[in-house]
């Protein structure tokens, strides 16, 4: 099947949460709907029967500088090329959007992901409220 990966999909409340449990992640679901109002944009993939399969966003000032983030492909379709073709869409709207830097952070078994889908590999670190 040919996956489309579609700028600022309509997504309902609570469909990303229920990926991010899928992917291993918290569901974080007082997060939705104000991600969708406070991001520049954000990007889909659904199957055949309507089901969101994949999710990420960019955010920022709106300036030159923006920040990916929350890339998801659920585990029955990672390994199919989704996320890149996510990821490279996203960097295109950046582009559209006149952003001129994305950066992204990531667990280290990423690194190849993300120098596939482009990006430059460097070394960052990363606060974390542990509240």
């Amino acid at each position: 099947m040919n996956y489309k990966v579609i700028i600022n999909i309509p997504i309902s409340n609570n469909e990303v949460p229920e990926l991010r449990e899928l992917v291993g992640w918290g569901r974080r679901d007082t997060d939705f709907p104000t991600l969708f109002e406070r991001c520049n944009f954000w990007a889909g993939v659904r199957d055949k029967n309507n089901k969101l399969i994949a999710f990420g966003y960019v955010c920022g000032m709106g300036l030159e500088h923006g920040y990916m983030e929350d890339i998801m492909v659920h585990p029955k379709y990672q390994g199919k090329g989704i996320g890149v073709k996510l990821v490279k869409e996203l960097l295109r709207e950046s582009e559209r959007f006149g952003l001129g830097i994305v950066t992204v952070t990531y667990e280290e078994n990423k690194k190849n992901f993300y120098k596939k889908c482009g990006f430059t590999i460097g070394s960052g670190g990363v606060w974390q409220s542990y509240k």
